[in-house]
């Protein structure tokens, strides 16, 4: 029987690193941004220009991506999927590649039931073909890519979507009802 190839996305899907973008910058600099000041925006676009470098810093920050918390749901959720479709998860880790080791081993942790073949870090998305994508950069979907899913994160609340959810619960409605 075939099983529709299903891709999903690491960082603001599965992984939150922007909590802990937000606490590194308010323990450097003594700021706090709320989830509504970064609304429909990039993190770098809120803080003074002068420090959207430190958040780059941080990300390429050996271990910064090895604890950062799960989205809630995506454990069981993602556990569901991987039974009843190819289930790949695929990162464009190379922008930040002190982050490969540590988004394996984080994956390795919470995801223990993902096979390492169905773990793929890359450079661009545009090399990844499937059935369905979820992912939170519509940047990412492309012809080679059947239905798009954009996963709601706090950059893309006011971006149009063919398809959205915005939040695990209802990636199971979709995907596994």
């Amino acid at each position: 029987m075939h099983k529709p190839k299903l891709i999903v996305d690491m960082d603001e899907v599965m992984a939150d690193p922007i909590r802990k973008l937000r606490d590194w910058y308010a323990r450097d600099f003594g700021v706090v941004y709320s989830d509504e000041e970064i609304l429909g925006k990039h993190l770098a676009e809120i803080v003074p220009a002068a420090h959207a470098a430190v958040l780059y810093q941080y990300l390429n920050t050996p271990g910064f991506f090895r604890d950062l918390n799960v989205i809630d749901g995506a454990q069981e959720v993602m556990h569901a999927l991987n039974e009843r479709y190819q289930l790949f998860v695929v990162s464009a880790a190379m922008e930040f590649p002190h982050s490969l080791h540590d988004k394996f081993a984080w994956l390795l942790d919470h995801f223990p039931f993902l096979h390492w073949q169905q773990i793929c870090f890359c450079g661009s998305k545009h090399l990844v073909c499937g059935d369905i994508m979820i992912d939170d950069h519509s940047r990412n979907f492309h012809a080679g890519i059947g239905r798009k899913i954009l996963f709601t994160s706090h950059h893309n609340v006011f971006e149009p979507a063919e398809e959205r959810v915005n939040n695990w619960d209802e990636v199971a409605a979709k995907l596994l009802s």
